[in-house]
């Protein structure tokens, strides 16, 4: 092992970071990358079989059990809705158990799932998408997933990290919630909030030495990502023109940027990644 790697694979030894949404998807890949740096992990789910949706593992376990594995890992196991007071609290209350505190929060849960669940047509997106047509059921379904969840796990973690005087949290949006289009209107719209609520988060948090940052991916490859919508085969190349898709592990780096020295400066930014999709400003 060079001395590179070795530097890197130990530079967040001894933090706890806790992943929502981390049973399948971008969510898993960063916590992978972030065991791999040496933190003490924990995996989310909304139920203990949540990664069964795509068939990306038959349980949240069986994810906890292979990140543990494959980096010597402490790796713990959660579920519940983070719509739930009570189930974030419970939640909390287990990491602090096992870990006694939580230095790294990345709000990875959400996407554009309606009341159908993902396992619905198109892997869960709303029938009707436009802002005229979607179903009030869907709106809520939606902004609960993805607004909601983050607010409530902000509420619970933020204030120990305040305390402490340290800590990190990354919020996962999105390009869609920088811009208007004509379909998943109700997705643009909660990761907005997202994208407005972690800004008014970092300024909140700024005196305390406690970093709020979002990263907004473009096109991301994951089971979930080709079961959604069809998809180009010669956009899926990890190397060549920006064009192509972008892959988790590209999303995991940059959390890895905002939760290390490395942005020692940077807080309540929008960062996309997105191969320059996107180029008016944020």
């Amino acid at each position: 092992m060079n001395d590179d790697r070795a530097r890197r694979e130990g530079r967040l030894a001894g933090k706890a970071a806790w992943v929502t949404g981390s049973s399948r998807g971008i969510g898993r890949v960063v916590a992978d990358h972030l065991a791999g740096l040496g933190a003490r992990v924990v995996v989310h789910g909304t139920t203990p079989h949540s990664t069964r949706a795509f068939n990306e593992a038959e349980s949240l376990d069986a994810v906890a059990s292979a990140i543990a594995e494959a980096h010597g890992a402490d790796v713990l196991a959660v579920h519940g809705d983070l719509a739930s007071e009570d189930a974030v609290r419970e939640i909390c209350a287990s990491i602090r158990d096992r870990f006694g505190r939580i230095d790294i929060l990345v709000n990875n849960a959400g996407g554009d799932i309606g009341a159908q669940g993902a396992m619905g047509e198109k892997a869960g997106k709303p029938v009707v998408n436009d802002a005229l047509g979607v179903s009030v059921a869907d709106v809520r379904t939606v902004l609960e997933r993805n607004l909601l969840t983050c607010i409530l796990v902000c509420r619970e973690v933020a204030p120990e990290m305040m305390a402490r005087g340290r800590g990190w949290i990354v919020t996962i949006g999105s390009i869609a919630g920088l811009g208007g289009h004509r379909s998943e209107v109700i997705y643009g719209t909660a990761k907005a909030a997202v994208h407005e609520y972690t800004r008014c988060l970092a300024a909140q948090l700024r005196p305390h030495g406690v970093y709020a940052n979002v990263i907004a991916p473009g096109e991301i490859i994951t089971a979930r990502f080709v079961a959604s919508r069809p998809t180009r085969e010669e956009r899926k190349t990890r190397e060549g023109a920006l064009t192509r898709y972008g892959w988790p592990e590209e999303v995991a780096r940059t959390v890895e940027f905002l939760v290390t020295p490395d942005s020692s400066y940077i807080s309540g930014q929008v960062l996309r990644v997105d191969g320059g999709a996107q180029l008016f400003p944020a």
